[in-house]
């Protein structure tokens, strides 16, 4: 594949038949390609900053601070926050060679041990930036050998107009802090605790969502921590939570097994919405009262139906997408986003998808080692490992007779991005478009790995498996970008009226033509330098006005290759 920026939107136009797709299904697809997509965005590389680190987070989460012209990026492993100078975006022009493209320069690393001065601090998980004001979660261990089962903090700075950081104060939140964000007003910030069991699941402290207040643009000394208790069993609202909820974690509580992800803020700074991603779940806070409103259970996709075929197998050789009756993908959001259109919010989820498996404890296993009841209509295939055998799926859930075998079979996410209304109505999915549109365009490897060129490797798990996720406006239209984590490359979507949302493009910088192979952070084959853009984990759009070039720009932090990317969008 040419060292150049891929675009699909004229290829979708001109999509033909691929293995395993129906003429029909396919008919459908072009038209809805050439109807949908009458102006679509013109998508540029401007900027991009190469680590030279492959396969350990080096670029995870992102924020921009707009006076100095700074992207701030989570360097995960390291403890660390990378500042890089995006000064040269305001005089960049189009990348000639988007793959090795490295012209963003980095500034300075903030290293929050040595400003916290704690113990057992591990990896830096998210970064948030309101006006001069900078927060960052870290993760701790709880002092008896368990990396990340103590309290974690969130290190507030304060930034300067030429984008130096300096210390402000600690603040201690939850278990596991995963996600920060600020609300819109400023006033608080919003933090995701994981609260994530130790690998012999010996260990698995509460998740909960941490609220800390902000005055002048000063943090308060401590944090309000909101958990779960009062969904436990035998406790006051155990009664409220859905009965879809996956609950399954080995003699955990609820508020134990319950594992906030990421957060989303209402446009009023009212509410919180959180989503549990191994729970598959949302979980609404009332920022004012500081309480939990309720648990929205997201239910599960039905991979019978033709408009969410997919590929299960790994093993075929081939693009087959197909339909598969009986068998259902749990919504498991990570990323999650959320928008208003005349006061109502709407919900934007990634789904990807999540399993427990640990040590001590795996839901985990292959359709094929199912006890699968013998009338279910997938009872042949899951013996076939290029159809369901080889799919992985859970054991915790789908007996729904309770005689011992398994009745619906259950896999970890759609391999789809959800549009939900605030009471968790779902208003739009994507259905099959990630893996149809990327078999079109990329033939067998679509689905590939993120540390290595391996077509199809990926059927058997969660697909393209969508995870990064961000909303931006541009000239009255509402976009949606959705990053594609193994299969790389991000997704473009109008979601301007949300029941009517539509692909717009897709956009990937790699080279599927090299070999490659990194392990553990090791690069164990040929150079990864060469082959682009790799497992994008987090994403920022950028207003015009907050814009170094005055255009709206879209940041992307890709963890596997290490390299933090910025777009220019058009239309």
């Amino acid at each position: 594949m040419k060292k150049t920026l891929i675009s699909t939107t004229i290829a979708l136009a001109l999509m033909t038949a691929i293995t395993g797709c129906t003429a029909k299904q396919n008919d459908t697809s072009v038209a809805r390609s050439q109807q949908q997509v009458p102006s679509p965005l013109t998508v540029t590389m401007l900027a991009r900053y190469e680590s030279g680190q492959y396969g350990v987070s080096a670029a995870e989460i992102l924020d921009y601070h707009p006076p100095s012209n700074s992207i701030f990026v989570v360097n995960a492993e390291s403890g660390q926050v990378d500042i890089l100078d995006a000064s040269i975006i305001g005089s960049a022009q189009a990348a000639k060679d988007p793959l090795t493209l490295n012209n963003l320069t980095k500034r300075a690393t903030l290293n929050l041990a040595s400003d916290l001065q704690l113990p057992r601090l591990g990896s830096v998980n998210s970064v948030a930036i309101f006006d001069n004001l900078l927060a960052v979660a870290i993760e701790r261990g709880d002092g008896k050998g368990n990396p990340v089962q103590g309290r974690g903090f969130i290190g507030f700075y304060t930034l300067d107009n030429a984008g130096k950081a300096t210390y402000l104060q600690a603040v201690e939140v939850g278990y596991l802090p995963d996600n920060v964000v600020f609300t819109h007003d400023g006033n608080q910030v919003v933090v995701a605790n994981e609260g994530e069991p130790n690998d012999a699941y010996t260990v698995d402290p509460e998740g909960s969502v941490s609220i800390i207040n902000i005055n002048n643009n000063v943090p308060e000394q401590q944090a309000t921590n909101i958990n779960f208790n009062d969904f436990n069993i035998q406790s006051a609202r155990h009664h409220e939570l859905p009965k879809g909820v996956k609950i399954n974690g080995p003699k955990s509580t609820v508020s134990q097994d319950f594992e906030p992800e990421y957060i989303a803020i209402s446009h009023d700074s009212s509410q919180a919405f959180v989503s549990l991603q191994e729970n598959n779940a949302i979980a609404v806070i009332n920022l004012k009262l500081q309480r939990v409103e309720r648990i929205i259970d997201l239910g599960s996709k039905d991979y019978g139906l033709a408009k969410n075929a997919f590929d299960a197998s790994d093993k075929d050789g081939k693009v087959n997408i197909q339909t598969y009756p009986g068998v259902y993908g749990l919504y498991q959001p990570d990323t999650i986003a959320s928008y208003s259109i005349d006061g109502a919010d709407f919900i934007v989820t990634a789904n990807e998808g999540d399993a427990r498996d640990y040590a001590g404890f795996s839901e985990e296993t292959r359709a094929g080692k199912l006890t699968l009841d013998k009338n279910h209509p997938q009872f042949d295939a899951i013996q076939d490992k290029t159809q369901l055998g080889r799919l992985k799926v859970t054991t915790s859930i789908g007996d729904t007779d309770n005689d011992g075998d398994i009745d619906k079979i259950y896999s970890y996410g759609s391999r789809s991005f959800s549009i939900w209304d605030a009471q968790g109505k779902q208003v739009f999915d994507s259905g099959n478009d990630f893996e149809r549109i990327t078999a079109d365009r990329l033939g067998i490897n679509f689905n590939n790995h993120n540390s290595k060129n391996k077509g199809d490797n990926r059927s058997d798990d969660k697909g393209p498996e969508p995870e990064a996720l961000a909303l931006g406006g541009i000239d009255g239209r509402q976009y949606a970008f959705i990053g594609l984590e193994r299969t790389s490359g991000f997704m473009i979507y109008d979601i301007t009226e949300p029941q009517h949302a539509y692909f717009v493009d897709y956009i990937v910088n790699r080279d599927f033509a090299p070999t490659f192979e990194v392990e553990d952070g090791v690069v164990t084959k040929g150079d990864p330098s060469v082959v682009g853009d790799l497992g994008p984990e987090g994403m920022k759009f950028i207003a015009a006005d907050k814009s170094p070039n005055g255009k709206p720009l879209l940041l992307v932090a890709n963890e596997v290759s290490g390299t933090t990317v910025a777009y220019q969008l058009q239309k």
